[in-house]
This record gives C-alpha cells, structure tokens and sequence, in this order.
C-alpha cells in the first residue's frame, strides 16, 4: 500500500460486506415468501422485506463506490486524502442513517411524522432526517475527495469518477420533491432512479473497471483512457433520454414512447463496449498479475452487465414490447441480472483487489474467492433465465388472455421454487465470498508478490 489514507477504503469495504449479506439473506426470504406467501406475513410482511432487501443493496453499493474512491484517489492523484478523518465520519453518518431507516422499515414507530416516518415512494423510502444525513454524507465525501483531486494529479479515471459521484449526489436531491400529481412525481422519481443506475453510476463504473484494467494487465494509461472516454460519452448520449423508457404509460406524452424506444435501445452500446474494453485490456495486457480472482471479476462484471442491463434490458425496452412485459417478471429478471453485472461485481472486484493490499497479505485465498464466482453467477443466470420465462408465460396468460393476476402466480409457482433454489445458491457464493475476503490463508509469498506492480 503506498499511501496510508488508503485504509479508510478498508472500514468502508468491512461495512458494505455487512450489509452485502444482510442484503441477500433478505432476497432469499423474499424467494421464499413467493413460495410460501404466509411465511411471516403477520411479524414482517413481503413489502417490508423487499423494502429492506433493495435498500439495503443501494446503500452497501453506495458504500462500495465510496471506498472504491477512497482507496484509488490516492494512487490516481500521487497524494494522501484530504481528510481521513472526515471520511470516517462520513461512514459514520452514513451507518446511523442506515440503522435508523432499518428501524423505521421494520418497527415504523413514527407513521404519518413528516420528518420521522417512513415515506412511500419505491426505493427512496428512507425518512427525511435520514436522507438530510445521506445529503450531509454525500457533501462530506465530495469536498474530501474533490479536494484531493484539485491538489494532485488529474487523470481521466479521477475526473470520470468525480463527474459520476457528483452527478449522483446531486440527483439523490430529487428525493425531496414529492409533488402531488402521481404523473408528475414519476416523472421526476425517474430522475434519481434511471439517471442513477443508466447514468451517473455507469461512469463510476467505467472509471473504476478502467483503473482495475490498468492494475492487473498493464495496457499503456493512454489506451485505456481513449477506451474510457469512448463508453463515457456513449453512456451519457444514450442514458440521459433514455429515461424516456420508463415514461411509457405513467401519463407523459406520446412522443416519450419513440424517444425513450430509440435512446434506450442505443444504452446496448456503452456496455458492449465496456466488455470488449475489459477483454481488449488482458488481450493486450503484458503483466501477469498475480491477483487473478481480481481479474474474474472484472472480466465477469463486464459481461454480466453487458448481457443483465443491455441484452435483457433491450428485451423490453421498445414500446409496443413494453406494452404487455412492464411490471412483470421480465422486469424482474432483468433487474436482477443487470444490477448483479454492473455493479455488484464491480464492488466485488475492486474488494477482491484492494483488500490484499490494505490488509498486507497478498496474495490470499483466491480459489474460494474464484468459487464464489461461479457460484454467485450460475446461480444469478439460472435465475434471469427462470424469470424470464416465468415473465413470458405471465405476460401471455395475464396481459394478452387477461386472466386473472393471482391466477397467474399459481400458474407459474414452479419458476419460484426454482428461482429460490437459485438464490439459495447465490447466497452459498455470496457468504463463501464473504469468508474467502475475510480470513487469511497462510502462503508463501514469493518475492515481488507481496504487493500490486505499478501501473507505469
């Protein structure tokens, strides 16, 4: 490790683990509520559950990206953060605000409170003071690394990363507004929702699969910032009105129906590119770097994405599609797919990277690490397939023979057993992960070994 500030990133990885595996311990009681719909329904309801388990994965993804920046920031810029200090308090913050929204979901002691109780609109549930937090968090963490950067080195990973973590905390301001008019509040619930995940995080996840790149195979800066700039501008050309897909059937005008149909079938494009970058970079590569679980996940990430957001998103994305499939387990399947990809494997990536280094014990126990691969991405893709064909038969039986929607879910109650079996070995994959980053495995280490090769 070159720079002691870097170990900030180790407290922000430990507590996005954490909340990593409550997260998918929830999926997997969600799995199990689709099979057993009783299950629990008096002490925690289904929406409770689902509300804890999308929650949950926005914040400990949050948290990944933070320390993503925290410990590659330093490396990037040739300088120390500005104020580790800050940063842990920012952590801090942001792990109260995280149990206090639990609480609220879970207990909801102050219904109605307009500053205490829980608010209702779909992954933004958090209560006001806990989103002033996030906003106190977010600001806290701009200033700590946008100084950073202003002081040392710029490079194109440092100012595609910074572009991305700003634009996303400043579209989480939209959470504030909660206008009256349903048609309305949509409209501008998109703006946090899509522009987020189709937007701004893609340019973190570009920045941060550039660096990985630069780190394991050893390509020239300038190749991979060419390759950056390209995905950059396509996800930004194409995400922005992109939006327009989900602006279908929520009361907006008809022209949104061609413009969100043309711009999200153009969002293929910058994931694509994004795995031909991460294939060209090892093809090209001329270092054999030692940390190869690293480099499965960075490969994985980038074609998981390119298939869950661009492949099974373009499924549904064009209007006269979207007519029938909106709303069904086609959606599922492909949120589920694309959110794993992109940003899930992208946390696991720089995790399995960066923790060796800051926890000085490279390299470790990659065959486990590697396991969990397979483990969580066969169970993932078994799932989005499951999904997809439970979303083609509903989509039949329910939108083209109108049939009746709990009649539907009988109809398709196999596709949730299997797609319980999947998760179940997903979260076998996702704890054995979990072990494999957490305890040591005693090795000797060779000369040369006992740190990452620099970049240049």
């Amino acid at each position: 490790m070159k720079y002691q500030s870097q170990k900030v990133a180790l407290a922000y990885f430990a507590v996005a683990l954490g909340l990593f595996a409550i997260q998918v311990l929830g999926g997997l009681l969600a799995g199990w509520v689709y099979v057993q719909p009783n299950f629990l329904s008096e002490v925690l309801p289904f929406n409770i559950i689902r509300m804890l388990h999308t929650n949950s994965l926005i914040v400990w993804l949050l948290l990944g990206f933070f320390g993503a920046a925290y410990f590659l920031i330093p490396e990037e810029t040739e300088r120390e953060l500005h104020s580790p200090r800050l940063a842990y308090l920012q952590l801090a913050i942001l792990v109260i605000g995280t149990l206090g929204a639990v609480v609220t979901y879970v207990f909801n002691p102050f219904e109605g409170n307009f500053l205490l109780g829980k608010e209702g609109r779909e992954f933004i549930e958090q209560p006001k003071w806990v989103k002033v937090g996030i906003v106190v968090a977010a600001l806290m963490f701009l200033y700590n690394v946008t100084m950073t950067v202003l002081k040392g080195k710029k490079t194109a990973i440092t100012n595609i990363l910074l572009l991305g973590l700003w634009g996303l905390a400043l579209l989480f301001l939209f959470s504030f507004y909660n206008p009256s008019n349903l048609a309305l509040d949509k409209q501008y619930w998109w703006y946090i929702v899509h522009l987020w995940v189709e937007g701004v995080w893609e340019l973190i996840m570009a920045s941060i699969l550039a660096y990985l790149m630069l780190k394991l195979t050893g390509v020239d800066r300038e190749v991979v910032e060419k390759w950056l700039y390209v995905i950059v501008a396509a996800a930004l050309f194409s995400g922005i009105l992109g939006t327009g897909h989900h602006y279908y059937w929520i009361g907006t005008p008809g022209y949104w129906q061609w413009i969100g149909s043309i711009f999200s079938s153009l969002e293929v494009i910058p994931f694509f590119a994004m795995m031909a970058f991460a294939f060209v970079m090892v093809w090209k590569g001329r270092r054999d770097h030692p940390n190869k679980a690293a480099l499965l996940w960075s490969l994985g990430c980038a074609t998981l994405a390119f298939f869950g957001a661009g492949v099974w998103g373009f499924l549904h994305t064009l209007h006269g599609v979207n007519y029938y499939t909106h709303g069904t387990q086609i959606t599922a399947a492909h949120g589920h797919l694309a959110f794993f990809g992109a940003y899930v494997s992208l946390n696991l990536a720089i995790i399995t990277y960066a923790m060796p280094i800051l926890r000085g014990r490279d390299p470790y126990n990659q065959v486990l690490n590697m396991a969990s691969f397979w483990l969580m991405a066969g169970g993932m893709t078994f799932m989005t397939f499951v999904l997809t064909f439970a979303g083609t038969i509903q989509t039949h039986l329910q939108r083209v023979n109108g049939d009746y929607f709990m009649d539907v879910q009988d109809q398709i109650a196999l596709f949730y057993w299997m797609r319980f079996g999947a998760g179940a070995v997903f979260v076998i994959g996702a704890l054995l992960f979990i072990y494999a980053i957490a305890v040591p495995k005693h090795e000797v280490i060779e000369p040369g070994e006992a740190d990452h090769v620099p970049a240049e």
